[in-house]
Parts: structure tokens; sequence; C-alpha cells
């Protein structure tokens, strides 16, 4: 006996996406299909652009640094991220909590990248990042 979709049994939520959301770019990772992509900030780049949103405070003899926008969730040590970034690879990239702001240095990291299909991505629309102000404005004129 297989469970109805009205049976207790039967959790929606286990069932994977079909559809596309009403806005794909605005989400922050995608699972719909084996490939498995994540957008990513560098915190290395807000200091580096002076981000109006960097926070700072000191505790326990160190200053830590975070996003007030809460673009990513972590506070970071700023010598360990100074440190870090004076190397050739950087500090990197961490994982994007919340959709990037125009003023951040954002990609979209592929985890599994070999398993991409032979017709390409499957929500295209999650690759865009934000890039700032509107290049158009639409006015309503009622008459």
């Amino acid at each position: 006996m297989t469970p109805s979709h009205n049976s207790p049994m039967h959790d929606p939520s286990s069932s994977p996406a079909t559809a596309l959301p009403l806005r794909p770019q605005d989400e922050t990772a995608c699972r719909r299909c084996d490939v498995h992509c994540e957008k990513v900030v560098y915190p290395g780049a807000c200091l580096e652009r002076a981000c109006p949103f960097v926070y700072a405070y000191e505790a326990w003899g160190h200053t830590y640094i975070g996003c007030m926008q809460k673009v990513y969730d972590v506070e970071i040590d700023l010598d360990l991220l100074r440190e870090a970034e004076s190397r050739r690879a950087g500090f990197g990239a961490i994982r994007a909590k919340r959709l990037p702001l125009p003023m951040c240095k954002a990609e979209v990291e592929q985890t599994y990248s070999a398993r991409s299909e032979g017709l390409g991505c499957v929500n295209p629309e999650f690759s865009e990042l934000p890039v700032g102000q509107p290049t158009f404005r639409v006015f309503a004129q009622i008459r």
C-alpha cells in the first residue's frame, strides 16, 4: 500500500522541487540538479572596498568584523583575515546567507561541476548577481 498525498506519511518537503521559483536569482543556493551551486562572498573585499556595512568590535584582545546586512553571518578575526589576504590565495570566500549586495564581491560556486548535464544549467537565472543600480526606469502615465 502506497501512502496517498493526504496521508500523514507523505511529506511534500521530501519531494524534489520540480518548479523553478519566481525569482531564482534571489536564492543563495540551488539544488535543482546534481551540481549544487551556492552564492559566495569575499569578506576581504569588504575591507578593500571600504564597504559601509562592515562593523567591528574588540573582544578578548582581538578585533572582529562582520556584515551589518547579514550577507554573511560569521564574525572574522581581523588579524587573521589580513594575514590570509597578504598571501597569494587570500582569505577566500564564505557562503552568502542572503542575496549579496551590489557592492559585494560575489560569485557562484559549483560543488560538483562534473555532474553537469549535457544541456547545461536547469536554473540559469540563479547565476545572476546584483550589479548595482538598474539601467532603466519605467514610468506609468495615466491619462
